[in-house]
């Protein structure tokens, strides 16, 4: 939460004004808005903008949020002065649920409604929680924190790895206690995307996300991080899916990319 006199940094950088439209970035799990530091900040006219959420990196002192709901109503609000523009919202894994509940909670509230909802290697809300990282210890935690850091570009020093690893522990207790058995239905259509190496988020498994919006999906060649570097097909796919009323990924049951 606000620390008393300081406005929080939900953004690293402020949204470019002179942006067509705007893709909100929300951080992986035990992970900051820092993850996207390989990403534009525009593609297309297209801005991308990292979302920081409370509880990591600059904001490490802050009170996480306890659910996605929670999270939900406080961002949707803060995102608003940046509305004016369609916008979309990307989450990968456990981050697409918080994403999904942005928009649930921005249609709620009577906000403009996101052109497009994109959720990567996630399963829809009524089939949660499901995860590797649900069974994980916390070593095997450690293990998987230490090749992501190394997949950023950072060194896994121990003393980060200990204060990440809290950050992700707290992040996968929020993500096992979210279900919902009738999950709210958005006015906005939603993209789900598979990666075809992700082993136990096998594209498959996200068929769901039908239940919550009109759906179509597309799968990339990749692994569960492929999203991190920023490859340009992936981009393009966002910045095509705000930007039109319906853009050309094809019918629910999707189509394969090749990795860029």
């Amino acid at each position: 939460m606000p620390t008393a006199g300081r406005p929080p940094r939900w953004f690293l950088r402020e949204p470019l004004p002179d942006t067509r439209a705007r893709v909100f970035l929300l951080p992986y799990s035990g992970c900051g808005a820092s993850m996207y530091r390989q990403w534009p900040s525009e593609y297309q006219g297209v801005g991308f903008v990292p979302v920081q959420l409370p509880g990591r990196e600059n904001r490490l002192r802050e009170q996480p949020f306890e659910t996605y709901q929670e999270l939900g109503r406080v961002l949707s609000e803060v995102l608003e002065p940046h509305l004016n523009v369609p916008y979309a919202l990307f989450g990968h894994c456990s981050a697409a649920l918080a994403a999904y509940e942005t928009a649930v909670q921005a249609v709620g509230r009577g906000a403009r409604p996101p052109q497009r909802l994109f959720v990567s290697s996630e399963v829809a809300p009524q089939d949660g929680p499901y995860g590797r990282h649900l069974q994980m210890d916390d070593e095997e935690l450690a293990e998987e924190l230490r090749g992501l850091i190394v997949q950023l570009g950072g060194t896994p020093l121990p003393t980060f790895v200990s204060m990440t690893l809290g950050v992700l522990r707290r992040d996968i207790e929020v993500n096992r206690r979210y279900h919902l058995a009738d999950p709210p239905r958005l006015p906005c259509p939603i993209t789900a995307i598979g990666w075809s190496g992700d082993i136990g988020m096998e594209p498959e498994r996200m068929t769901g996300w039908a239940a919550c919006g009109d759906m179509d999906q597309v799968v990339f060649d990749g692994g569960h991080y492929g999203f991190i570097e920023g490859p340009e097909r992936l981009l393009r796919l966002l910045a095509d899916g705000v930007t039109a009323d319906r853009p050309s990924t094809g019918p629910a049951g999707g189509r394969s990319e090749e990795a860029c």
